[in-house]
């Protein structure tokens, strides 16, 4: 006790103090008498010590450090403590992030849909961000078999669809980062908002030939609509065709002009109009520009992809698409439309084609796309005659199976437009309109159309019942 009180006293002792003699701060007490006896010097021993010895060590050993470590020792407790506080801080080495790297490259493309425009830029961008992603975790990811699948996976992908390797890449976080002029970039940040994964829906409209019309709804009517009729007309977007009669004596019609009005938006384009007229397809809007909008990315343009014949127009602030053709004397019109904003109208905008179809005092069909199954009743094998100068009904379908082999609503109004006006430019017309459906139209199960419903299924029976049908809407339209 008197020790430690007097060690109080004075300075603290370091952490390792030296083992040499220390100066007391009291003298030791005498040792007490005790006989002494030889001590054993066996070899590597030291002689023991006497009792007075043993008190004196034992006093200065109490005024020493309790722990004191070579250096070596001291260093090798340091690395240890290092080590130590390292794994407080993460339990576990680095581990293959690969599969946080595919769950962001699923959570970035889950929503794109590649019938849209903007798809394949969208996609590179997600690709690059998922090499990114994989090139950071190469380290720890060197003996894991799902991350070099990964990585060969991604090359292939970049390859299919031509993504450079260097360029911009996605943002993990959609709601922050989207192009206000992009419908399918604001419109995915809103579906990732709400936590729905499904993507916008999207409708598919055409017109084309005699002319035949598919609605959003795909319905399939061949109309008459002599003059100028509006077949889209909202909120964002107007489109007015103009139909003149083909064969004199006939009620049957095609488009000659078609007029295309891009409505202005926010600030991502001005009000521009398209107009194109037989043997007149610009690749310009009226005003001289082939696009709109601010920046490199244009969120309207207007694609030549067949001079005088062939023009695309990507209107990608409203994710719309619009196909124009010329196919001889005539033109054709394709257009896909976010069903959101397609549906968005007044009701003083109700007369749309595309959206109602043709008024029923228009049609020279069923009014259900069955243009097999006109009038509802047959007529003897003898009234199939050659409707039109050059064609009959056998080399008609000869004709249009060679461009249409599947016998689908396109080929049936191939063979209706042959026979109607002999002009062999409408197996063309109905050939493209079918390609405009594969490119443009979202769902693949709904591109064919049969005669015997809307639903696709095939309705079954002879090709005799066919003719008969297209014999009496021949007939309908001559009379």
């Amino acid at each position: 006790m008197m020790a430690r009180k007097k060690r109080k006293r004075g300075a603290p002792p370091g952490p390792c103090r030296s083992h040499g003699p220390r100066p007391a701060t009291a003298p030791a007490p005498p040792p007490s008498p005790e006989p002494t006896r030889p001590a054993w010097t066996g070899m590597g021993l030291r002689p023991a010590p006497s009792s007075a010895a043993a008190a004196a060590a034992e006093v200065e050993q109490r005024r020493r450090p309790r722990l004191c470590l070579p250096p070596l020792e001291l260093l090798l407790l340091l690395l240890l403590s290092l080590e130590l506080l390292h794994a407080g801080d993460c339990q576990q080495p680095a581990q293959c992030r690969i599969q946080k790297c595919t769950t962001d490259f699923v959570s970035l493309t889950s929503h794109l849909n590649s019938a849209i425009d903007g798809f394949d830029s969208e996609f590179c961008k997600a690709l690059r961000a998922y090499a990114g992603c994989t090139q950071r975790t190469s380290k720890a990811c060197r003996g894991n078999l799902v991350y070099h699948s990964a990585v060969l996976g991604i090359s292939d992908l970049m390859s299919q669809r031509n993504c450079s390797k260097d360029g911009p890449t996605s943002s993990t976080n959609p709601e922050v980062t989207h192009d206000p002029c992009n419908y399918h970039s604001h419109a995915g940040a809103r579906e990732h908002r709400r936590g729905d994964q499904n993507p916008p829906n999207y409708l598919f409209c055409g017109l084309f030939g005699d002319p035949h019309l598919r609605t959003f709804k795909d319905h399939f009517q061949t109309c008459k609509v002599e003059g100028a009729w509006p077949l889209i007309d909202n909120n964002y977007l107007s489109v007015q065709v103009t139909n003149v009669p083909v064969v004199p004596g006939s009620s049957a019609t095609a488009t000659n002009k078609i007029t295309i009005i891009f409505k202005a938006h926010h600030e991502c384009t001005d009000q521009k109009v398209y107009q194109a007229v037989t043997d007149d397809l610009p690749a310009a809007f009226v005003d001289g520009t082939t696009s709109g909008g601010d920046g490199d990315a244009k969120s309207l343009r207007i694609v030549e992809r067949e001079s005088g014949h062939y023009v695309e127009m990507h209107a990608l602030y409203i994710g719309t698409t619009v196909f124009v053709r010329q196919v001889g004397r005539y033109l054709t019109l394709a257009i896909r439309m976010p069903e959101d904003l397609a549906m968005s109208y007044e009701e003083s905008q109700d007369l749309q084609l595309c959206m109602n179809g043709c008024p029923v005092s228009e049609r020279i069909d069923d009014g259900q796309g069955q243009v097999s199954a006109i009038l509802g009743h047959s007529l003897p094998r003898t009234s199939l005659v050659q409707a039109w100068p050059g064609y009959t009904l056998e080399t008609a379908n000869t004709q249009c199976h060679e461009k249409m082999p599947v016998k689908d609503i396109y080929f049936q109004s191939c063979v209706f437009d042959l026979l109607t006006t002999g002009d062999a430019n409408f197996t063309a017309a109905a050939h493209s309109a079918l390609e405009d459906v594969e490119a443009l139209h979202p769902r693949k199960e709904r591109w064919h159309i049969f005669p015997s419903s809307g639903n696709g299924t095939p309705r079954g029976g002879s090709e005799l019942s066919v003719s008969l049908g297209l014999t009496c809407l021949i007939l309908t339209v001559f009379l």
